[in-house]
């Protein structure tokens, strides 16, 4: 008898369901929610098997076996007051592009001092010296409630 020969294509694959598990990162999977809540409660019990935080900082540290909580580690998101705002959050490719030079301190001081100075020369508001007999609050701030209020949030918009 003639046997025929046919080429057939295998459906399984080459490793026949087998797996390299160590291939895998599985971080914190080893155990049962019970396991790992004790684990958890106490960490000197399973010194071998370290917790993965991936990427996330502690807000607190240990210690003599307290954890403290750290007030100034905790991330506040600073969110505005959008109430009322005529806005959209989108913007479109369309929109025109903006271009504006750079802002020098030139600039800072005519926005700020010049016009009060303008006023004060033509009124005769000025001492010999060329100091203001009335002088504005930005005028009367030391420097450094100066360099505090500069530094506050919002403080390069106007």
């Amino acid at each position: 008898m003639f046997h025929m020969l046919k080429r057939c294509i295998g459906t399984s694959a080459a490793v026949a369901g087998k797996h390299n598990f160590r291939k895998f990162l599985l971080y914190n999977k080893r155990g049962t929610r019970v396991f790992k809540k004790l684990r958890a409660a106490n960490p000197q019990l399973y010194p071998d098997m370290p917790i993965d935080k991936r990427g996330v900082r502690d807000t607190g540290v240990s210690r003599n076996g307290q954890y403290i909580e750290i007030p100034e580690k905790i991330p506040e998101l600073v969110v505005p007051n959008l109430d009322g705002c005529k806005f959209k959050p989108y913007v479109s490719y369309r929109a025109p592009d903006v271009v504006q030079s750079e802002f020098t301190s030139q600039d800072l001081f005519n926005a700020l001092y010049a016009q009060k100075i303008i006023d004060d020369f033509s009124s005769g508001k000025l001492e010999e010296d060329g100091s203001p007999k009335e002088s504005s609050t930005e005028e009367s701030q030391t420097p450094d409630e100066a360099w505090t209020k500069a530094r506050k949030t919002g403080s390069d918009m106007f």
